[in-house]
């Protein structure tokens, strides 16, 4: 709410500003106001997406057990994937004992280090 709020006194959003919105949603479990900040950035704010925004997405699909979905994600940026977004999946499939995919994260984790 206080993104909207914000935006409706006329402040401008810039990339700072999403990272916390979409780390909020992440914590709090607000999946669909999440994916809609995020899709929206570019869009409505002429932000691009950048590193830090999409490890909030994997952390935000992972926390609420869209682990496939998080894969995906991963699979579709269109820059290679940094240490922190493996480390949120890894994280989620923790969570969730996703054996395979966490697997698959620590092997690109420790590929990156």
């Amino acid at each position: 709410q206080l993104v909207e709020r914000m935006q409706h006194e006329g402040i401008k959003l810039d990339h700072i500003t999403l990272i916390v919105a979409l780390s909020a949603c992440s914590h709090v479990g607000l999946v669909d106001e999440g994916c809609h900040y995020f899709y929206s950035m570019e869009r409505d704010h002429g932000i691009t997406p950048a590193g830090e925004h999409c490890a909030c997405m994997v952390d935000l699909l992972g926390r609420s057990g869209n682990l496939e979905e998080a894969e995906d994600f991963i699979k579709k940026m269109p820059f290679r994937p940094s240490v922190i977004v493996w480390r949120a999946l890894l994280s989620a499939c923790r969570t969730y004992g996703h054996l395979e995919c966490a697997k698959c994260a620590a092997e690109c984790i420790l590929e990156l280090e």
